[in-house]
């Protein structure tokens, strides 16, 4: 017997994509017979399934018909198969499993549970994505898009989607840029990698400051590309720029601080733009929440004070849906090309033709229209929360809360642990401030140290005063 068909894995039928592993010892009809039963123990042939004619799957294997037909009467002569006049050989359709497949019984299955009610930040109401407005802009994008959008594409992304950026971010957010200087992502986690990683270090180097609080996901990101991470102390104001040295770039998030709240203070804007520009540093602005303002007027981006200074980074993951894996870059002139080269393969590049479509979304009014639906019902959410918290725990304060998906709920000192462990008892999902918390920032007042984060934008409408009550149900007594 020949062992390169013995050791190998062969695909039997034209129109059958099956992988047996012939392998073992014995004849080859024995080792056939092997293969095809675990093929349909594993359930790879499901029941039902027509084999193909021996002989097609004989001149497939290379070995003689009578092997085949020999392997088939078998397996039927077991019950594995069965073959009718008329029908071929089909897998034997039974209810349950065959004798001698290995089988777990269902009890000893765990069952998957999730939490009963979510309160997690991070995750806008999915339940609310604009699916009639956003399919009328896929089919007109669709439709309208030139045979040349169906190939290679550009790595800064579709040249409609970055004008249609230029116009809106420099009339919701103040940025001041052309299409030329925007490249299309796929988030902020994404624009991270691009800036940081790559064999020659990245286009940014490190050390790299940070906010004392900010997501530990981008740390670690930063981590792994071999990124130092610095953090600035935090106060009413936001971050601390004045605590500045020698690092050549810092990460803000200058609109509502995440996830404490409060937009960094004007004199704080303009001490961060002379510090890059004395230094010759860059500001990463995370703008993932700009849309959203409630009881204050929006402030514009720090991107509009100094554009050959600051990298303004956003996405339509809070505003649309993380699932559309949409961002942008808006870069100062010299990073442009660095960032282009790091996109590297077509592979990691966001899909075309969503690009096309949230381009005509924008360009529509539609994105617009559901910003406006979408910041009212959070701002009611948000009262609802306030509401409740004055009601049954009137202890709490409650800050963060002119803007954004979330809010913080200040708790007594030694508390955090304890009401997280409640709320999971409560069957509901949320994190604790402290979850947040740089390892190396010191603990002080007004950050801290005890506090949950509450994201009210992430139930459906129809499961947040449930929510609302698991946490009041979880929250320390006063």
């Amino acid at each position: 017997m020949a062992d390169s068909w013995v050791n190998s894995a062969e695909r039997i039928g034209a129109d059958l994509h099956l992988e047996l592993e012939l392998s073992g010892t014995g004849g080859r009809r024995a080792i056939l017979i092997r293969a095809l039963r675990e093929a349909v123990r594993s359930g790879r042939l499901a029941p039902g399934t027509r084999l193909p004619p021996y002989r097609s799957l004989a001149a497939d294997l290379g070995v003689a018909r009578n092997t085949v037909a020999d392997a088939y009467a078998e397996l039927v002569a077991e019950g594995w198969l069965t073959a009718r006049q008329g029908s071929g050989t089909r897998v034997a359709d039974r209810a349950e499993p065959l004798r001698h497949a290995t089988r777990v019984p269902k009890k000893a299955l765990p069952r998957a549970r999730g939490p009963r009610h979510d309160l997690r930040q991070g995750t806008p109401d999915v339940s609310a994505f604009p699916r009639t407005a956003w399919l009328t802009s896929y089919r007109r994008a669709l439709q309208q898009a030139p045979s040349e959008a169906f190939g290679p594409g550009d790595p800064a992304g579709r040249r409609e989607l970055r004008e249609a950026l230029t116009e809106y971010l420099a009339r919701a957010r103040g940025v001041r840029t052309e299409p030329g200087r925007i490249v299309i992502c796929s988030g902020f986690a994404h624009a991270l990698r691009l800036l940081f990683s790559g064999s020659g270090g990245g286009v940014l180097q490190g050390p790299l400051a940070v906010e004392a609080y900010g997501l530990p996901f981008h740390r670690e990101l930063l981590a792994a590309a071999g990124v130092r991470t610095l953090p600035l102390p935090l106060d009413e104001d936001g971050a601390q720029v004045k605590e500045l040295g020698k690092e050549r770039a810092v990460l803000l998030t200058p609109a509502h601080q995440f996830p404490t709240g409060g937009p960094l203070h004007p004199a704080r804007r303009a001490a961060v733009i002379d510090w890059a520009r004395a230094r010759g540093g860059v500001i990463l602005e995370d703008d993932y929440d700009g849309e959203f303002r409630y009881d204050r007027k929006p402030v514009g981006a720090v991107q509009g004070l100094d554009p050959e200074r600051v990298i303004h980074i956003g996405s339509v993951s809070k505003s649309l849906s993380p699932a559309l894996r949409l961002g942008w870059m808006v870069l100062p002139e010299r990073y442009v090309d660095a960032v282009l080269e790091a996109k590297g393969e077509r592979e990691a590049w966001a899909s075309v033709l969503d690009q096309l479509a949230l381009a005509d979304f924008i360009v529509s009014g539609s994105y617009d229209r559901h910003v406006r639906r979408m910041r009212q019902r959070y701002r009611t959410r948000r009262d609802r929360l306030v509401v409740a918290l004055a009601a049954h725990a009137p202890h709490i304060t409650v800050t963060g809360i002119a803007a954004g998906l979330h809010a913080v709920l200040r708790l007594p000192p030694g508390s955090e642990q304890a009401a997280v462990r409640a709320a999971h008892w409560q069957g509901l999902a949320l994190d604790g401030l402290a979850e947040f918390r740089h390892p190396e920032a010191p603990i002080s007042a007004p950050e801290g140290p005890d506090g949950l984060v509450v994201g009210y934008a992430t139930p459906p409408e129809h499961a947040y005063g449930a929510a609302l009550d698991a946490l009041c149900a979880a929250l320390p007594p006063g």
